[in-house]
């Protein structure tokens, strides 16, 4: 590792991950969650975090409490998180997987060094509640909403239900 290390370049992510945890606890968005994982032996994983969305405001997606999981690479920040909706959510710019699909977080269009967890967050905030139908990720959503507008809402508000913070709704 000692050539990395002489690289003028090189940001220690979790260094650059634990200032951007700090600055998190200090001042974070309203009802999100963003904590590293702790693994099994009690060590603090800081390149894996566990995260949630509120659903935006007067949108189909309010009351709703999204789960995510961000990894974050080696090379971060230099390469955006990975981010991951578990359990996965109907929404055109969510892959069947559950990965987000946006430009912020992909390093080969809107994505800069500069761009923080909380960015990353705020932006998928807005995803939610504004799809890019554009560039749709996963067919079942896209389909659902090209074929019945009203199936399309009636579903993501059923899901918002389901995923509301005490399971309520």
């Amino acid at each position: 590792m000692a050539t990395a290390r002489a690289h003028a370049h090189h940001v220690d992510p979790v260094e650059r991950l634990q200032e951007e945890h700090k600055a998190w606890k200090h001042d974070h968005p309203k009802d999100f969650m963003a904590d590293p994982v702790k693994k099994d032996n009690g060590e603090i994983d800081w390149l894996t975090w566990q995260c949630a969305i509120p659903g935006p405001k007067k949108t189909l997606w309010e009351g709703g409490f999204y789960k995510l999981q961000l990894t974050f690479p080696q090379d971060y920040p230099f390469s955006p998180p990975k981010c991951v909706f578990n359990p996965v959510i109907l929404h055109p710019n969510v892959f069947p997987s559950g990965k987000v699909s946006l430009s912020l977080i992909d390093k080969n269009k809107g994505w800069k060094p500069q761009i923080t967890t909380k960015e990353v967050l705020l932006g998928i905030q807005l995803l939610l509640g504004e799809p890019n139908f554009q560039d749709p990720a996963q067919a079942e959503a896209y389909v659902v909403y090209s074929q019945s507008r009203m199936e399309y809402e009636e579903r993501v508000k059923k899901q918002a239900k389901e995923m509301a913070p005490n399971g309520l709704g």
